[in-house]
């Protein structure tokens, strides 16, 4: 009797978890695209910055450019570590003012409009850290054990803290602070200053603590989902707080990178800068739903704002339109991420 050979028809559901899988590598290929098109994007900006200015291809504009966007850089690291929890912090603009003023005003004497404590330089830039940790410490305490909504926490906290630093400062201008002060955005390696050598070492941990250590996977848990990460073992709360304060110290360190790169403090040092920062972030890749979003697209968000910056600097476009085009590059990347992960954004 021959041997009758039959095929195995596919089922329904074979086919439905083919299609899934199908799905899903297109959607990851598709936010791998949108994250490494920033790259050809920054080569052709600066193709056309090439062709406007003369000088815009020279060593000195090029370390300008790094210099000027190291404090931002670290502001939209610490952003992008909150929003891959799926929560906000607002009020990391506020600290890159408030941190650095404490600390030039406990060194300062009275008659540079300090305190008068007149503490070393070294207690005032461990003031400034502490006062970035505990700034973030009080709105994780807010957001993880209050469970308030942390839009509205940090949006109060930095209005709060934008008052504080004006009252603080009377609304002045610190000068005369120690050259330690300084030296992160004076300082330089290779003729780059060293705030850029540490923002680019802070990414390069951050992205390394994100895609192997498993307090990095548990960010991206809990941005995911919070309730099956808790389900997994992961105490999510803990992990939150700490985010909120490891955020706090990084803007305060980015304070300080932009206390060195304008050589004073005043009253409304980072007012604004949130919009940038958001801006950096969500062209980089980093979701504001959470769970997604890596520290390679969020560095090269924020160099192409820095060089559409430089750019319109060079061109001498009014600094009004510079923030009209930010607003416009992200209303771009929200519709680019909406079209990428398929997915509506709450």
């Amino acid at each position: 009797m021959a041997d009758i050979k039959t095929k195995a028809t596919p089922t329904a559901s074979d086919v439905s978890v083919a299609a899934g899988a199908s799905g899903a590598a297109k959607t990851v290929l598709l936010r791998r695209a949108r994250e490494l098109a920033l790259v050809p994007a920054l080569l052709l900006l600066m193709l056309l910055g090439s062709l406007v200015n003369d000088s815009f291809l020279t060593e000195r504009n090029l370390i300008s450019i790094l210099g000027a966007s190291a404090a931002l850089a670290m502001v939209v690291l610490a952003e992008s570590l909150v929003l891959i929890t799926g929560k906000f912090d607002l009020s990391l603009e506020s600290v890159v003012g408030i941190a650095p003023a404490l600390g030039a005003l406990l060194v300062l004497p009275v008659a540079a409009s300090g305190f008068g404590t007149e503490w070393p330089a070294a207690l005032g830039l461990l003031a400034i850290l502490v006062a970035g940790g505990l700034v973030g410490a009080f709105n994780g305490i807010l957001v993880v054990k209050f469970k308030l909504n942390a839009f509205i926490v940090t949006l109060a906290m930095l209005i709060v803290l934008r008052g504080l630093l004006v009252g603080a400062t009377e609304g002045k201008t610190l000068f005369g602070l120690p050259e330690a002060f300084y030296s992160l955005a004076t300082s330089t390696f290779l003729n780059i200053p060293m705030s850029v050598w540490l923002a680019a070492a802070a990414f390069g941990a951050a992205g390394i603590m994100l895609k192997y250590h498993r307090w990095g996977r548990a960010l991206y848990a809990i941005g995911g989902n919070a309730d099956a990460a808790r389900a997994a073992g992961i105490r999510v709360e803990r992990v939150m707080l700490g985010v909120f304060v490891v955020a706090g110290v990084l803007a305060a360190v980015g304070g300080l990178m932009q206390t060195g790169y304008v050589g004073a403090i005043n009253a409304n040092q980072g007012q604004n800068m949130i919009f940038t920062v958001f801006a950096a972030a969500v062209i980089g890749g980093i979701s504001l739903d959470g769970g997604r979003g890596t520290m390679f697209g969020a560095l090269t968000g924020v160099l192409l704002l820095g060089v559409v910056q430089n750019l319109l600097t060079l061109a001498q476009v009014p600094s009004f339109w510079i923030q009209a085009i930010y607003g416009g590059i992200i209303l771009v990347a929200l519709m680019i991420a909406r079209v990428t992960t398929g997915r509506a954004q709450d």
